[in-house]
């Protein structure tokens, strides 16, 4: 299972980005996915997350809440994170995340992508 994610870049504090993390690979299932961020000298950290469990449920770090917006597109397997009213705090490196079933009857196992940088400037 292979994670990318794509869209991170350098915008002016108050504007907008729109990052994809899509996964390959064998697939039955992927019952949760995440975005973390890791900011230089800092510990990474969880920004938001996504779990299916027959009803979708969404959770956000304090700081982007009604900034952010975390979606999935099920049939692609792909997640977004729409990121509005951008600061520079929240400049750091990008990561996602998923929980993957890859056979039936075996377990979930996470999968990390390599992660994208996103610069907000003052």
């Amino acid at each position: 299972v292979q994670l990318v994610e794509s869209g991170g870049g350098l915008v002016q504090a108050g504007g907008s980005l729109r990052l994809s993390c899509r996964a390959s690979g064998t697939i039955i299932d992927i019952n949760y996915m995440a975005w973390y961020r890791q900011a230089p000298g800092k510990q990474r950290e969880l920004v938001a997350s996504i779990r299916n469990g027959g009803k979708i449920s969404t959770n956000y770090e304090d700081s982007v809440k009604g900034r952010f917006t975390i979606s999935r597109d099920g049939a692609k397997n792909t997640m977004y994170l729409q990121m509005n009213s951008l600061r520079p705090e929240d400049t750091a490196v990008y990561y996602c995340t998923a929980a993957v079933l890859r056979q039936p009857f075996d377990r979930y196992n996470d999968y990390w992508g390599q992660g994208t940088q996103v610069t907000v400037s003052s």
